[in-house]
This record gives structure tokens, sequence and C-alpha cells, in this order.
């Protein structure tokens, strides 16, 4: 087990498998919003379901109506458990918080895999599994 403190950025605690992507992640037109799958054709997670997972990606791009597509992602049953991010900007944020989606930012993401099973806790503390 290994600890990694970050900065809170939408308080809670979640539990959860790491679906890990590089890259950043646009939520406007990059996830569909109905069902939680990565449709951007061209992003490496194409045709993966974030639904329930812990999101692990570096920050945010794109349009700042992403926050909203997070909100849908909620309000359908289809969010992540938890975000975690390198550098969280304004659009993750936004749509963590008004979704009330767990979110930490500077971790160093390079520290986590898919598949690895790790809990958000209070104090923007990430507990890795193995």
């Amino acid at each position: 087990m290994s600890i990694l403190l970050g900065r809170t950025i939408c308080p809670g605690r979640a539990r959860g498998q790491a679906l890990v992507s590089e890259e950043p992640i646009s939520f406007l037109g990059g996830v569909d919003p109905e069902t939680g799958l990565v449709v951007d054709p061209r992003h490496p997670l194409a045709g993966c379901d974030i639904t329930g997972r812990v999101l692990v990606f570096p920050t945010g791009k794109g349009s700042t109506v992403g926050s909203y597509v997070l909100y849908q992602l909620a309000q359908g049953g289809h969010a992540p458990a938890a975000i975690i991010n390198a550098r969280c900007e304004a659009i993750v944020a936004t749509g963590a918080i008004i979704s009330g989606i767990p979110a930490v930012d500077h971790i160093d993401i390079t520290q986590i895999q898919s598949g690895q099973w790790l809990s958000i806790e209070e104090g923007g503390r990430v507990i890795l599994d193995g």
C-alpha cells in the first residue's frame, strides 16, 4: 500500500478501479453523457466506460460545457467514482464540484496504473492498493 498526497478539489471519499490516461480529456464531445463511454476515436481511452471508475488523467481540455457533461454523467448514473488529476483546471473542477464527484489534484499520476484499486480519502489522500 502506498499513499499519495494531493490537493482536494471536491471533498469526498471514493473507492474503485483506476482508469488512467496519459492524455488530457475533453468531456464535451469526448465522453457520451448518456453512457459514460469515451467516444473520441483519437483518445487512448476510446471505447472505455468511465462509469464508477476512478478516472485518472493529467488535466482537462476543451469547452466549458464539459463541466455540464460531468453533471449529466452524474445525473444519469454514469459518472466516475472520483477524479484524480496532475493539474485540475476550471472545467473539471467546476464539473466535479457541481456533480459531487470527489476530485484531487497535484498527484503524480505516473504512480497509478489502470485496473489498480485505490481509495480517495479526506485531505487529498490517495491510497493505492498493492
